[in-house]
């Protein structure tokens, strides 16, 4: 593992404080990415929500000038190899976002720019005025809607693509089923695929990763990962978690083989499966 995902609101900042501390060792041996566009100095998010929440959108140029201080003194870097525009500002053109980031190119504060789950119309404005490195946006086995626009489009202009949520916040580790319930400080308590009914739609595309994972002799975490890697050669998955286990296990998915014909039955398979509380191919033309 040499790539390592952050972001200035994740905590907020202590996220960036944990991961500049743990890597500092291994400077010049790893890349790391983080992301400006919130507000993060006025307000702090509530248990529960996402950590974004109540958090005010802020994209201005003078606005990413300050968070990139930040996060390079607590990434203890000179460099960010990949810095993302969070989320869109409604109030401020992408364009200018990306005005701004090139500026801190030119200074040399940051290798690469990103975008995180943005329309395909808006890379393609952004990448016009600074080349697009990587997007961000959610992709796994349960939530494809990104594949006919935002992935086509990150193909034809030479850009990377990393999932967020590659096993869908564990429902395809295989953790969950129809009886499971969520505390209201578990993010998944609020989104729409870990409701009961939409959990219990959803068993049998558990059923087909478990399935799978069986024939190859892995896990249905590392059968998931193995196939959005299997996708496209530019797919880049970042699986998160708090269990030194689990991260073994999850480094383990680069060593599964899907084959052509693997690929192919499995999307055969995947088109014959109905999917409840995911997002839809309209909702990817905005960006959240």
């Amino acid at each position: 593992m040499t790539f390592f995902d952050t972001a200035e609101v994740y905590g907020p900042l202590i996220s960036e404080e944990v991961v500049g501390e743990a890597l500092a060792p291994l400077r010049g041996k790893v890349q790391i990415a983080s992301k400006f566009g919130f507000a993060v100095q006025e307000a702090r998010p509530v248990p529960g929500q996402s950590m974004a929440a109540g958090l005010r959108r802020d994209a201005r140029p003078e606005n990413i000038r300050r968070a990139v201080e930040g996060s390079l003194k607590r990434l203890r870097v000179e460099t960010i190899d990949l810095y993302y525009q969070h989320r869109a500002d409604p109030n401020v053109p992408v364009e200018d976002g990306a005005g701004a980031v090139k500026d801190l190119a030119q200074a040399g504060k940051v290798r690469h720019f990103g975008l995180s789950e943005m329309s395909a119309a808006t890379i393609r404005r952004a990448h016009a005025v600074l080349p697009v490195a990587a997007v961000q946006s959610e992709y796994s086995l349960l939530e494809r809607a990104i594949e006919p626009e935002i992935l086509t489009t990150c193909e034809a202009l030479g850009i990377g693509f990393v999932p967020w949520g590659p096993l869908a916040r564990g429902f395809l580790s295989g953790r969950f089923d129809a009886s499971s319930t969520f505390d209201r400080i578990d993010r998944r308590s609020s989104v729409p695929a870990f409701t009961r009914d939409a959990l219990k739609a959803n068993l049998p595309l558990l059923a087909l990763v478990r399935d799978w994972a069986n024939r190859k002799g892995v896990t249905a975490a590392q059968f998931s990962l193995a196939w959005l890697m299997g996708q496209k050669p530019f797919i880049v998955p970042i699986p998160g978690t708090t269990s030194l286990r689990h991260m073994e296990e999850n480094v383990g998915a680069a060593a599964v083989t899907l084959t052509a014909t693997d690929l192919a039955s499995i999307r055969a398979a995947l088109e014959g499966t109905a999917l409840k509380g995911v997002r839809t191919v309209e909702s990817t033309r905005t960006d959240l």
